[in-house]
Parts: C-alpha cells; structure tokens; sequence
C-alpha cells in the first residue's frame, strides 16, 4: 500500500530491526516480506549498516566466473555480477577464441585522477590563470601535505592545469590538481587535496572558489585493449565483414553507438560489480569519454587487416582502486579480487578493458550474424518460466518449448506451467 507521510524523523538513528519494523507497520509488508528483507546473504548486517544509511536489508546478485580469459599473455578466471541473461557465457566464449597470440593485449596510462577547483567572480580570468601558474609549486606542495603516505607510495600531486571557460553567469577559471593516486580509486584523496588548497587559490586571485571535486572523466587513466581475432575460427571473412559493418555503424551513428557502448559496458561494470568498484564513476566517465569531441562515438571499433582477419580495439578511462572502499569492506569484493589474482589497480583496469573488448566481439558477432535473440533467448526463456512460478528444473524444460516454439512470453510460460500439472506459485 502507499505511505501517508514518509517524513520519518531520525530514522538513520534507530537500529536494522527497528527501520524494519517501521517499514512493516508504515507499508503493511507481510512477514514472507521482512523474511525476504532478512535474508543478508554473504553480507554481514553490521558491515551493511556502516557502508550507508538507513538500510533495512540486503539485495543480491548472481556471481558467476567467466572462464578462457588470457591477458597479456596470463590466463584470468573473472568475476562478473550481472543480471542479465548471456552476458558470462558471451564473455566466456569471446575469451575463448581471442587466446592466440597471448591473447587480448591490454595497457593503461597510470593512476592518475583529476580534481576540478571553480573559482568565480575574478575581473581578469586570464591574468588570474596566469597566477594561480605562477603559484603551482607552493600549490603542490601544499595539496602533498594532505596526504603523506599517498606521497611515500610515489603517489600525490604531480600537476596543475588551468583553464578558462565560460557559463551564462560568466567567465569562470578552472584549476585541475593532477594526482597520481597509485592503487586507490582516489576520489577522496583527490576531493582532499582540492578543498585544502582552494583558499589559497581564493588568495592568490581575489576570487570566490566554489566547487572542488574531482571529475570522473578520467581522461589521464585511460585503458586500451586490443587483439586480433582470426577469421577462421568465426566462420570465415564473411563474419569479419558483418562485425566491422556492425561496428563502422556504431561509427556513423550515435543512437547505434549508444547501444554499442552498453555491450562494452556490461562486462566492465559486472567485473567493477564484483570487485566492489565505483561503478557509476565508470559509467560516467565512458560515456562522457565517448562524447568529448562533441559527438557521441563507439568506445571501440573493428577492422579488417590485410589478411582478412578480424582486429579490434577499445579506448576508455577506467578509474578503479584496490585499497579503499568496498573493495575493502564487502567480503564478496575481497574474494573477487583473490580469484583474479590482480596485484594492482592498472592490472585490474587492463582485465576490465579486456573483459570490455570481449563483450563487444560477442555482441557485434551475435548482431551480425544470427542475431542476439537466439542465443540470448534460452537464458531470457528460463527467466520468464522461473517469475512464471516453474522450479528451476521445471522451468528448463518450459524453456526449452518456448524457444522450440518461437514463443517466448509470459502467458505461454504460465500455460506450460499448468499443462504439465503444476501450479504457479
């Protein structure tokens, strides 16, 4: 039922069972309901009470592997979490027929994040740019001495840059603070350094500072995988034509490009997913990434080379950390990162730009050639049988008529359901 009022005063106060118990009595939840809501999974409720507020329960999601993967010459076993049918068995299978030649080869430019200081109401913007220069070491130095270890580590502020742009209030200047953050994320580290030397800035210019927080278009952390598919082991040139027609419509077009972008997509953010990671920071940043040249264009593009083979690369910004976070809370994140095997973040960025690269081939190839429906249509028929009501064993062989059928809905579920004498629950 609706609520009458969800003004609660001091809600975050009040213990797991309390929030429940008041969300029971203010919605009329059943007790199959609160039981739902206490099913916590892999994740302890005290660890779960700390990360945010106001929580009331746990959700989970499949963790599955994705199995073939070689990277630079490496074989890894890759968590995803996802829930969308196909997803791990078209990266596992991509995986599987890109392990020649040591596989998918994948780089990345350094840890290094951007964090963005706006100063306002300054008469000369372009003289104040010119300052704030002039005062970059002290600057430095200044935002260096927030974070000590960071800078042990061979870590911290390495940069600055300054730029003048314009909005309807006015010219405003804008200093970048360029931060080595090694094997963090470094939102915080970087958002740290920002407002600790934004009233120096204030000082040296005359102006009125603002925001001071990082960007999430990571475009100093970029990740970049490639690899050479041969065309014999994807039926021919024939199939090379179609993935590189595929992809030169991603190219051309960005309602195209914005679907593409999503295939590569949903094998980044299921390894980020696993591994604990900031996955709107990734979405944000590809997508803005894939429109900085004033155009929405594919993250990735395949290519024909001179024997007919099929080769492809991918280039994005991929700003993951493995100290801080969840990666560091969340039990499943831990034991994801054991199973990889990474040792440091630019690793870990490179097996997701691989994971990327793979997603897309699958994608592109199932496009181009049978279409995306058949092979994702068993996965997306059991689902449909399983909210039908079918036990998981029933709901294969439900499943396995719909997609015989070509009748994947439903209401037909529910028919088969109640044919083979069982009711839906």
């Amino acid at each position: 039922m609706p609520v009458e009022n969800s003004r609660i005063s001091g809600f975050y106060k009040k213990s797991i069972e309390e929030r429940v118990r008041l969300i029971k009595d203010l919605v009329g939840l059943s007790d199959e309901d609160i039981g739902v809501l206490r099913s916590w999974g892999n994740l302890d409720p005290k660890i779960a009470d700390a990360m945010i507020e106001n929580v009331v329960g746990a959700m989970s999601y499949p963790f599955a592997i994705a199995t073939n993967f070689k990277v630079n010459g490496k074989d890894y076993l890759v968590p995803m979490v996802i829930e969308e049918s196909s997803v791990v068995a078209a990266a596992s299978n991509a995986a599987r027929v890109m392990r020649k030649d040591d596989g998918i080869k994948a780089v990345t430019t350094g840890p290094v994040m951007i964090s963005q200081i706006q100063l306002v109401n300054v008469k000369a913007p372009y003289y104040a740019k010119m300052k704030i220069i002039e005062y970059k070491e002290e600057i430095l130095e200044l935002a260096n001495k927030q974070d000590p270890v960071l800078v042990k580590l061979g870590g911290g502020a390495k940069d600055l840059e300054v730029r003048v742009i314009g909005g309807p209030q006015g010219p405003m200047v804008v200093t970048h603070l360029i931060v080595d953050v090694r094997d963090a994320m470094g939102a915080n580290a970087v958002n740290t350094m920002a407002e600790k030397v934004a009233p120096l800035i204030e000082r040296i210019t005359g102006g009125k500072v603002y925001l001071r927080i990082l960007t999430n278009l990571a475009e100093k952390r970029l990740a970049r995988a490639w690899v050479k598919v041969y065309k014999e082991d994807i039926g021919g040139e024939e199939a090379v034509d179609g993935i590189v027609a595929a992809s030169d419509f991603a190219w051309a077009d960005p309602y195209r490009a914005a679907t593409h972008n999503k295939g590569i997509m949903n094998g980044i953010i299921a390894v980020a997913l696993a591994t604990g990671q900031d996955h709107r920071a990734l979405e944000a940043g590809a997508h803005a990434y894939a429109a900085r040249n004033g155009r929405y264009m594919p993250l990735s593009l395949w290519e024909k080379d001179e024997e007919g083979n099929l080769v492809g690369s991918l280039e994005l910004p991929i700003a993951v950390g493995l100290v801080g976070g969840a990666v560091k809370v969340h039990p499943v994140a831990r034991l994801a990162i054991k199973i990889l095997g990474v040792e440091t973040a630019q690793e870990l960025a490179e097996i997701m730009a691989a994971v990327g690269l793979a997603q897309n081939f699958a994608a592109l190839r199932a496009l181009a050639t049978e279409g995306i429906q058949k092979g994702h249509m068993k996965l997306h028929a059991k689902n449909i049988a399983i909210m039908a009501g079918a036990s998981p064993e029933l709901a294969d062989k439900i499943a396995d008529i719909m997609v015989s059928e070509g009748n994947v809905r439903f209401d037909r579920a529910k028919e088969l359901l109640e044919e083979l004498g069982h009711s839906s629950s």
